[in-house]
């Protein structure tokens, strides 16, 4: 068997036919086999010839299906075996030629091919935190540099690596050195939702909710509201905080199921966690434009995470309490868009410009 160099499917020329044929005893019995090998690697090219084969060959024989099921298996296992070798013996080769060529198809295989799920998981390879743009990492390589305590595989879903760096998700692995995959493509996040589990690790999506910097837990021994040793302000007493989420959960009732303040923040006011793939929300939608349906399925509430220490939510509570309710409801229904555009969730950002005009107008007037 061979792999060509140019398939149609990545340059856009329609799905690729299979491209293995089957022989036995050098007498053709199918051309192109659709059975022969699973669907994924239809972007193998060569002949399969088996003495083992009847001629009078019969897709309609249970007993012809079970010999075509276990070649299909056998090859499927032998061909996945030599890409391992060929991952590990000449590495650089496969992740700069044979990987971009040919990855997509491997990632249809994970979603696909349970049987063969965990061996095509380790041929995989991402982008990553710790290393430089255009270097990949495979998961295996990954869990050799995690701490031991460490239990969890992290990715983001980004359009690029510097939006996923600039992410508020990605700020408080920045901070503790956790290392997250990046991902930037729906596939690729597709991939990571059916995989769930490498080498018992969760893989976990960096936009989970509950993720928190242990660190900074630990360290927090300062009064609340207080001046710490370091010098820096801490975050709002535990009655503010209290009184800002209640607040929030009114303002944004028909938005948020939750509002729960988190340390995971570290520059961003708020994010919402637990929510459906951005990525795959936007290729929805585009499958439904393509089919003709102009409907999009509506959100529903979304749980709020807020850093009480950030000065836009502490100047918010004042405003909520200084009587100004419509100026304090314009800034949160803001700070709520604002987190559904950091998730990629917002259908139509123009939707936004009249808030953001009268709130620029507001704080103009008032100087």
């Amino acid at each position: 068997m061979y792999v060509p160099s140019y398939h149609s499917e990545k340059h856009g020329l329609g799905r690729m036919d299979p491209g293995v044929s089957l022989y036995s005893r050098k007498v053709l019995i199918e051309s192109k086999s659709e059975k022969i090998l699973p669907d994924w690697m239809r972007f193998v090219k060569g002949v399969v010839d088996s003495e083992d084969l009847p001629l009078s060959l019969s897709r309609e024989k249970a007993q012809d299906s079970q010999l075509i099921a276990k070649l299909k298996n056998s090859i499927t296992r032998k061909f996945i075996s030599e890409l391992a070798k060929f991952a590990k013996k000449d590495s650089e080769k496969y992740k700069s030629t044979f990987f971009p060529e040919f990855g997509h198809f491997l990632k249809e295989g994970v979603c696909q091919d349970y049987q063969f799920q965990s061996q095509l998981s380790k041929l995989l390879y991402f982008e990553s935190s710790k290393l430089a743009k255009n270097q990949l990492t495979s998961l295996e390589e990954y869990v050799s540099r995690c701490k031991p305590e460490q239990k969890e595989i992290y990715y983001l879903c980004a359009p690029s690596r510097e939006m996923a760096l600039a992410s508020p998700y990605y700020e408080t692995f920045e901070r503790s050195g956790r290392e997250v995959i990046f991902v930037y493509s729906a596939i690729d996040d597709f991939v990571m939702s059916n995989l769930t589990k490498f080498e018992d690790r969760d893989l976990l999506s960096a936009e989970k909710g509950g993720i928190s910097n242990e660190e900074e837990e630990e360290e927090e021994k300062g009064e609340d509201g207080k001046e710490g040793e370091d010098g820096k302000e801490r975050a709002m007493s535990k009655d503010d905080q209290t009184k800002l989420c209640a607040y929030l959960q009114v303002a944004l009732a028909d938005k948020v199921s939750s509002v729960k303040v988190t340390n995971r923040l570290v520059n961003s006011p708020a994010v919402v966690t637990d929510h459906e793939s951005g990525a795959m929300r936007r290729m929805m939608k585009m499958v439904d434009s393509q089919a003709g349906s102009v409907e999009v399925s509506g959100l529903g509430k979304q749980t709020l995470e807020i850093n009480a220490g950030h000065p836009i939510m502490k100047s918010l509570l004042g405003v909520s309490q200084s009587g100004n309710e419509e100026m304090a409801n314009l800034v949160a229904e803001q700070l709520f868009d604002n987190a559904l555009v950091a998730a990629g969730l917002l259908d139509d950002a123009r939707s936004q410009l009249p808030r953001i005009n009268d709130i620029l107008e507001r704080v103009l007037l008032s100087k």
